[in-house]
């Protein structure tokens, strides 16, 4: 499948007053780095794809995260990020946070890509992950 790495540089506003990482930053960093999965993948931005698919997002519904190494203010780590498995309507995404080349955070989403539920516009409702979209995380695609 395929991955994309980001690098993200630790920011003040990342840390407790102890100077690491307040846990639910890492998964803030999580979330944003399954947006640029999917823009790494399809090539457009998230409001883009959000109109070329006809979907209003992919909510998170099941999240679970390990974290082995602290990381701290001005620290530099990389995060893989890579699709664990497609299904009909949900996914499941995998994230691992390296600092210093180690293994520092892991993190596990399951999302669902939703539209608007077709009898009351104010709600969402599950649909299937459209096919050609799943085909572009597909290593083989891109050669």
């Amino acid at each position: 499948m395929l991955a994309n790495t980001r690098t993200v540089r630790i920011e003040w506003g990342d840390c407790d007053p102890m100077g690491i990482v307040y846990f639910p930053r890492y998964l803030a960093i999580f979330d944003d780095c399954t947006t640029h999965l999917f823009e790494h993948a399809t090539g457009i931005t998230k409001l883009d794809m959000l109109q070329t698919y006809d979907f209003t997002g992919f909510p998170m519904v099941d999240l679970r995260a390990k974290f082995m190494i602290a990381s701290k203010y001005g620290d530099d780590v990389v995060i893989e990020s890579t699709i664990a498995a497609f299904r009909r309507s949900s996914f499941d995404v995998h994230h691992r946070l390296r600092k210093a080349g180690a293994l520092a955070a892991e993190g596990f989403e399951t999302r669902v890509w939703v539209g608007r539920h077709p009898d009351d516009p104010t709600r969402i409702k599950s649909q299937p992950i459209p096919d050609g979209l799943k085909e572009r995380f597909i290593l083989d695609h891109e050669h």
